[in-house]
């Protein structure tokens, strides 16, 4: 594998982002306009995905980074628990409910096997 310099260059972070840019646009319309908490906490969790992922890079030390990306993966399981209650209360159809969940499984998945990798664990 080559050597990553920046943040920028790891895959999941670049997906993490859409995914970001996803929830503020689908947030962004009636059905989450007075949903406040709802809104911000969905926002949030995608915002905390693509910020621990450049923070554990900084840290400099893949012990660290682990730990950073674990976090990511929390907040991508929690974003998807979230994606559930907005689906519940109407906010989400069916095709959005389903690509979001899809692109936060996708971004778990590249944070798992990140994981692995920095931790020399073979599958």
């Amino acid at each position: 594998m080559a050597q990553i310099r920046r943040f920028e260059e790891i895959e999941s972070w670049k997906k993490a982002r859409e995914l970001a840019k996803e929830i503020y646009v689908i947030t962004g319309t009636d059905g989450f306009s007075r949903d406040f908490s709802l809104r911000d906490q969905m926002r949030r969790a995608a915002v905390s995905i693509v910020s621990n992922i450049a923070e554990g890079f900084a840290r400099q030390t893949d012990r660290e980074f682990v730990q950073f990306l674990y976090t990511a993966r929390g907040s991508a399981s929690e974003f998807q628990s979230q994606l559930y209650i907005a689906s519940d209360l109407g906010y989400l159809g069916g095709e959005d409910f389903s690509r979001l969940y899809g692109m936060a499984d996708e971004v778990s998945c590249l944070i798992s096997g990140f994981i692995r990798y920095l931790k020399g664990e073979r599958q």
